[in-house]
């Protein structure tokens, strides 16, 4: 299914460039320090390349100690999957939502609108949840600059932008994306 919400937001990037600038880079979720700062309270995190293979609903055996080791950091409602498949508006009775949920114990955030338009009630769900009081308190990870780092900025949080992921993409738009950031 497409995602509008990229598509639209995509060519907010050409009067902004500054939208799809990451607040780091990492190669792949491993690299990341945990904790990720004294500000972060709250973690945003894609599935598909950031901590599953792409169209699987487990942490990538690779991963795991990095992911207990978030979990450990960030306990609760602090973590929430958001992902463009699992627990969108493509996830036909959120099938795969309740499935990622049950392998990864962290909760996928239902939402009709893909990222990065889901910006303002992610958020909200950490507010209503008493884990932040401000936006930069928030931190996305994902391999997408112009879903996942978008919505970061959108949002005013920390976006940390996974370069190659678990699968290294020949996808057009992601070496696209790859080139775009030789001029951060």
């Amino acid at each position: 299914m497409s995602n509008l919400s990229g598509a639209f937001n995509a060519f907010k990037a050409l009067y902004k460039p500054s939208l799809i600038k990451p607040s780091s880079i990492y190669n792949t979720f491993n690299g990341i320090p945990i904790p990720l700062n004294d500000k972060v309270k709250a973690i945003v995190v894609d599935k598909d390349n950031c901590i599953s293979y792409p169209h699987q609903n487990h942490i990538w055996g690779p991963y795991n100690d990095q992911w207990a080791k978030l979990k450990k950091y960030y306990p609760g409602k602090a973590i929430l999957i958001v992902s463009n498949t699992a627990g969108s508006k493509s996830d036909h009775s959120l099938k795969e939502a309740k499935l990622l949920e049950e392998k990864t114990g962290v909760t996928v955030f239902r939402h009709f609108v893909k990222k990065p338009g889901c910006h303002q009630e992610i958020y909200d769900y950490f507010v209503e949840n008493k884990i932040v009081e401000k936006p930069d308190e928030v931190a996305v990870i994902g391999d997408r600059l112009f879903t996942d780092i978008m919505m970061s900025n959108l949002m005013g949080s920390y976006g940390i932008w996974l370069k190659y992921g678990v699968k290294k993409s020949n996808n057009p738009l992601i070496i696209f994306e790859r080139f775009l950031s030789l001029f951060f």
